[in-house]
């Protein structure tokens, strides 16, 4: 069906092996028979929470980005180890990260954030039913946790405060979720 579209692999390399991202780059044959390189990162996927407490309000974190030297607002979120459950991952992600545990865990979505330069994928997940505990921050790892209402966090990104493309999707799903309109 989609044969006028698909490029087929000939060739394959590592371009770079580092110890969270590889670069693939491959020689494929075009739809029309011409060669061309495609160049890629690969990633092992991750998680994003969506915790949301008994009074609607949602817990973030303000984490320092490296490549954008800058302090960004975002939803709880982690790589998912070589044969782990992203379920798993989610629940490791949110204790580590915030020192929160859920009661109730919805698988929302699946989301590609970088679709032409990365086979990354970011499993989405709703926490409900949130209690406080001790945060295990990974060697390394530095933010902050903080709770916003959903309406203030649409305000947010609607004025460019918050920029992160999964936590920008994550509210968006849950401005649905919470006003009955979508079930995940």
């Amino acid at each position: 069906m989609d044969a006028h579209l698909t490029e087929t692999q000939l060739d394959t390399e590592l371009a770079y092996d580092g110890h969270f991202l590889k670069v693939q780059r491959d020689k494929v044959q075009l739809p029309d028979g011409k060669e061309s390189t495609r160049e890629f990162i690969r990633h092992p996927g991750a998680v994003v929470i969506l915790p949301v407490f008994d009074d609607g309000s949602i817990l973030l974190e303000r984490q320092f980005r490296y490549p954008h030297h800058s302090v960004f607002i975002e939803f709880p979120a982690g790589k998912i180890d070589p044969q782990e459950d992203p379920l798993a991952c989610a629940k490791r992600e949110l204790q580590e990260e915030t020192g929160y545990t859920a009661s109730e865990w919805t698988y929302v979505c699946t989301i590609h954030n970088a679709i032409a330069y990365s086979d990354e994928h970011l499993d989405i997940f709703l926490a409900r039913g949130l209690v406080d505990g001790e945060r295990q921050l990974d060697d390394g790892e530095f933010l902050d946790t903080f709770k916003l209402d959903l309406p203030e966090m649409l305000e947010w990104i609607r004025t460019g405060k918050i920029t992160d493309v999964k936590t920008i999707i994550g509210a968006f799903w849950l401005e649905k979720i919470l006003g009955g309109q979508w079930r995940p």
